[in-house]
């Protein structure tokens, strides 16, 4: 093994000690995409990163005497431009932190992403290894939130589940800037079927600013990210905000270009992997067969039987998004809500912890796979 491989190999490695991990493949994808994302010089200060944001003096200390701290501090402001790490202020001190491929730097290519990169993380992404690692997590990244026009204004909901509470009690700046997913959708000529729009995510707060200090995106108001999210809920776009009860960031998603919706398809039992605080029911007496709701559902969880009955409703699917409550023309559903209630960490820092804390190891995350492909439920 060249010192190169051998360098690269070892920040697979570290990466993959991180929550949500970073698993080797046969195909060597994931080494590919490492080096996409660092130079060799870079791989050696990302060795002294984890999760927890660190200041430059802490991380300095780290590599000493391997470099200065102004050769230090510009490998992390070249890997941070690049997408490849976190970065946050705290107390006017610069914070950095290694990201995961998602969420993390895959969307962080958000600016302007290469063909190339798309087709380098593509062919990770689409690993067992790596959708195993990405299954295992618990309690999952992001979660879903019903739009707000399904939710009746007698039902006492949970600021956390409201788009409206999140944008007034979320701290500035907030930032709205291109879909990744729908990006990569563009790049291949396969347009979103839901919306011609790309600027549908929001960011708050840190990463807002970590999105700003790179260049992309843009500032907006509460007052237009509000308009944002009511044009994303028109479009029929799944709201999906970090699974935290003060989120960074909410995604706006479609079952045609979402990774995250796509994959939740794919699964026998998506809810074992998912979080929502709702599910959908029916009343089949008030029920028209309209066929709406089908149309409507981004991950297959409505169909519409042969014959005279009502709408059917699978509730392994049910993300309890709303979409299909919001424009039933014979108000026949109505969201009800789980059983126990999930109740998300505070933080985003908060919930890598925890998933830190739960993280299973090689062998639980092979049977987690092997009881999926067998359809039986975890």
């Amino acid at each position: 093994m060249t010192n190169h491989n051998r360098i690269y190999r070892l920040l697979q490695r570290h990466l993959d000690r991180q929550p949500v991990g970073f698993p080797a493949v046969w195909s060597r994808a994931d080494q590919r995409l490492l080096r996409k994302m660092f130079t060799p010089d870079e791989v050696e200060v990302a060795l002294s990163l984890s999760f927890h944001p660190a200041p430059l003096a802490a991380i300095v200390e780290r590599t000493a005497p391997a470099r200065t701290a102004e050769a230090t501090g510009r490998l992390l402001d070249s890997m941070f431009q690049k997408g490849a790490i976190g970065w946050k202020e705290r107390d006017g001190v610069g914070l950095w932190y290694l990201l995961p491929v998602v969420i993390g730097f895959y969307e962080s290519q958000d600016g302007n992403p290469t063909p190339e990169f798309m087709a380098t993380a593509d062919a990770y992404m689409k690993t067992l290894g790596f959708g195993a690692s990405l299954l295992a997590v618990s309690p999952p990244q992001m979660r879903t939130i019903p739009i707000n026009q399904s939710i009746p204004v007698e039902r006492n909901v949970a600021t956390y589940d409201e788009i409206r509470a999140i944008v007034g009690e979320s701290r500035g700046p907030i930032a709205v800037l291109p879909c990744i997913c729908r990006s990569k959708k563009v790049l291949a000529h396969q347009p979103c079927k839901k919306t011609a729009r790309l600027e549908t995510c929001v960011a708050f707060g840190d990463m807002a600013a970590m999105v700003r200090r790179r260049g992309h995106g843009r500032e907006v108001t509460r007052e237009e990210a509000r308009a944002i999210f009511q044009q994303n809920e028109d479009d029929g776009l799944v709201l999906q905000p970090a699974n935290a009860r003060h989120p960074e960031f909410v995604c706006s998603c479609c079952g045609c270009c979402c990774g995250m919706l796509s994959m939740q398809k794919s699964l026998p039992h998506p809810v074992d992997f998912w979080t929502s605080s709702f599910r959908a029911e029916i009343d089949g007496a008030l029920c028209s067969r309209c066929g709406k709701c089908v149309t409507r559902c981004q991950v297959n969880a409505m169909t519409l039987p042969r014959g005279d009955g009502p709408a059917e409703i699978n509730p392994d699917r049910c993300i309890g998004c709303g979409l299909c409550v919001a424009k039933c023309p014979s108000a026949a559903l109505r969201l009800a809500r789980r059983s126990p209630e999930t109740v998300p960490p505070a933080t985003e820092e908060d919930l890598q912890a925890e998933i830190a804390a739960r993280k299973k190891g090689p062998w639980a995350r092979r049977r987690m796979l092997a009881r999926v492909v067998l359809g039986m439920r975890q």
